[in-house]
C-alpha cells in the first residue's frame, strides 16, 4: 500500500485538526508553517514537500486520536519518523523521505552540536527528545553529520521548531500538494 495525494489529503482532512502535542497548532497548521518556512527558505520542491509530511506519523497512528495526553507524557517514543516511510515509497524519491526519516536525528544532533538549541525545545519536545535516545555523543554526531541527508533534515528540524505559531496565516494544503506533485514518482 502506498499513500497518494488524495489519500494524504484525506489523513489531514480527517486527522489534521488534532492538536499538537504541547502546541498552540493543530497538527495540520505544523505541517503547513513547517512547508511554508522551507518554501519561503527557498528550499527545494523536494524538501518543501519533506517539509509537510515530517509529521505524517502522528496522522497515520489512530490511537493519538483518541489519547488525552500527548504520547511522550504516557512515556512512549511513538517513533513518527519512521511510521509513514513504507507507504511513501514508491511515492516519493530518497529527497523526501530520508530528511522526514531523519529529522529526529537531527534534533539529537542539534542538541549536541548547538548548545542553545536545546533551550528552544519545548516542554514536549524536551520530553521525546529522551525518549527517542537524547542528545547524541561526539561519535554518533560525528555518523550523522556525514549522512548525505544530515543537512536537509537539520534545516527541516529547524523550521519544525519554528513551525508552532498560533493562528499564524499559511497558504493551505491544496498549494503544498501541488508542489508534492511535482515530485512524485511517475
Amino acid at each position: 500500500m502506498t499513500l497518494d495525494l488524495a489519500e494524504i489529503a484525506r489523513l489531514f482532512a480527517e486527522r489534521g485538526g488534532v492538536a499538537y502535542a504541547g502546541e498552540p497548532v493543530s497538527q495540520l497548521e505544523h505541517a503547513l508553517q513547517c512547508a511554508w518556512l522551507a518554501e519561503q527558505a527557498g528550499a527545494s520542491d523536494s524538501l518543501v514537500t519533506a517539509a509537510l509530511l515530517h509529521d505524517l506519523g502522528h496522522l497515520l497512528i489512530a490511537e493519538h486520536q483518541t489519547l488525552s495526553h500527548s504520547p511522550t507524557e504516557l512515556g512512549i517514543d511513538d517513533r513518527h519518523q519512521y511510521i509513514a516511510l513504507p507507504l511513501l515509497r514508491g511515492v516519493f524519491d530518497v529527497e523526501v523521505r530520508e530528511p522526514i526519516r531523519l529529522h529526529v536525528d537531527a534534533k539529537r544532533y542539534l542538541c549536541a552540536t548547538r548548545p542553545d538549541y536545546f533551550s528552544r525545545l519545548s516542554p514536549d519536545s524536551v520530553r521525546s527528545l529522551a525518549l527517542q535516545g537524547g542528545v547524541m555523543d561526539a561519535e554518533a554526531a560525528q555518523r550523522f553529520a556525514s549522512h548525505q541527508w544530515s543537512g536537509d533534515a537539520i534545516r527541516l528540524r529547524l523550521w519544525d521548531e519554528e513551525a508552532k505559531v498560533e493562528k499564524l496565516q499559511t497558504p493551505p494544503l491544496a498549494h503544498f500538494l501541488t508542489t508534492a506533485a511535482r515530485v512524485m514518482l511517475r
